[in-house]
């Protein structure tokens, strides 16, 4: 199967930035779409970006201007860019990753890392 091994989140005070980044290891024929979502206390899991692999990228409107999603497609690599951090952007924050393998179509998430923006 193909596992997704997520980093980079923590403690940050408002206005400060972090890097979120997810690597996919397995067996991968090709990716269709590399996506962070994350989950706030009493909230749905919302998608925040979206980068396919054809090229086309979307935000949520709440992050548009602040976080920038790229990716590495020769390390299988998502990365999230996450600057002035505001509170609300607290949450939980999930890569997701769908492909293709040898066999059939792939869609694998990452455990989750815990962002928290605080004073």
């Amino acid at each position: 199967q193909v596992q997704l091994v997520e980093s980079g989140g923590g403690l940050v005070q408002p206005g400060g930035s972090l890097r979120l980044s997810c690597a996919a290891s397995g067996s991968i024929f090709s990716i269709y779409a590399m996506g962070w979502y994350r989950q706030a206390p009493g909230k749905q899991r919302e998608l925040v970006a979206l980068i396919i692999s054809g090229g086309s990228i979307n935000y949520a409107d709440s992050v548009k201007g602040r976080f920038t999603i790229s990716r590495d497609n020769a390390k299988n690599t998502v990365y999230l860019q996450m600057n002035s951090l505001k509170p609300e952007d607290t949450a939980v924050y999930y890569c997701n990753i769908r492909g293709r393998n040898f066999l059939t179509d792939f869609d694998s998430w990452g455990q989750g890392t815990q962002v928290t923006v605080s004073s």
